[in-house]
């Protein structure tokens, strides 16, 4: 579950935007119309790419491409960008279980800086009237996971609801924090959700440091002492799982850094693919590290389509070693 966005993704000859429009980089920060109209004329001299984002969604699209049965609940508008990110949410493999809004649609502008990190600003629209009332039990059936982006968490009652339903249902829930700012303005609620009812936890340095007010490696034992499985990602470091007292370090794969966008998404979507299958957890993060990489070598968060036989071929080699 999570907002459904269309991504518009900006590559940007300097940061120069970015300090003058007073947008830290490398956050997301949520826009009203006013600032959107705005971004669009800043942007209207840039060659602009249109996919269908949100976090939760890139992480289904990819599980979808793995062979895992996927549903994504959203809300969209009566509109133009509603009708794309249902048809792109279809052509990904992905069933779609959306409600409507009166609202227009939510995007998400993306502007890319010459060293490939993105800042955010998104407009959330019909995705921010997504309510704890439009959920029912149904949608929870016949599912093993049921994975939240952090980007939902300022819903606090549809938070609730969501976790509730899926637990009744018997999922294991996952959450990927998503923002470090997300963190620091729920940091109260999303402690006490994740010690009461989350299994899996992916989070940044940044987002683990907010969220336990400590560094690496407190910040780690700390959420691994409140969920089951502890997930930091730690930028060309890599990343550390956290199981119980079991810790593991998982390495990079070398790639060519051009966009970030949802290489985070793409790490969730290969170590839970690994966990649905049962993998040993050190399995399940480089598969989680080698998606990633594949991500960051393109504009967008999406793996595009000439590069899944190479890694069903890597995975296949991976897995029966």
């Amino acid at each position: 579950m999570g907002n459904a966005l269309v991504d518009v993704l900006t590559m940007l000859q300097s940061d120069e935007m970015l300090y003058r429009l007073n947008l830290p980089k490398g956050s997301m920060q949520l826009i009203d119309e006013t600032m959107l109209q705005q971004l669009l004329k800043e942007t209207s001299v840039y060659t602009m790419h249109y996919v269908a984002g949100g976090s939760a969604s890139n992480t289904l699209s990819i599980l979808a491409r793995l062979g895992i049965t996927t549903e994504f609940i959203g809300k969209i508008g009566k509109d133009e960008i509603g009708n794309f990110f249902q048809q792109e949410t279809r052509s990904n493999g992905v069933i779609p279980s959306f409600f409507f809004s009166q609202y227009p649609s939510g995007r998400c502008t993306v502007l890319i800086s010459p060293d490939g990190e993105r800042t955010m600003c998104t407009y959330l629209g019909a995705s921010a009237d997504m309510t704890a009332n439009d959920l029912n039990r149904d949608l929870f059936d016949g599912f093993r996971l049921f994975h939240i982006e952090g980007y939902l968490v300022q819903n606090y009652d549809l938070i609730e609801s969501a976790i509730t339903l899926a637990k009744a249902a018997g999922l294991t829930v996952s959450l990927d924090l998503s923002s470090f700012n997300i963190v620091e303005e729920n940091l109260d609620f999303l402690r006490q959700i994740i010690a009461d009812k989350v299994d899996i936890v992916f989070a940044n340095e940044e987002e683990v440091k907010a969220l336990t007010g400590e560094s690496l490696p407190e910040a780690l034992e700390n959420l691994a002492s409140i969920c089951s499985i502890a997930v930091v990602k730690v930028g060309k470091q890599g990343s550390i799982i956290q199981h119980g007292e079991d810790v593991l370090h998982i390495p990079i794969y070398e790639a060519k850094r051009v966009d970030t966008t949802g290489a985070g998404d793409a790490y969730a979507a290969g170590f839970l693919y690994g966990w649905i299958n049962q993998l040993p957890l050190e399995m399940s993060g480089q598969i989680g590290s080698y998606l990633a990489a594949n991500v960051i070598e393109e504009i967008g968060p999406k793996i595009k389509p000439d590069r899944w036989e190479n890694i069903h071929q890597w995975m296949n080699e991976l897995m029966n070693v």
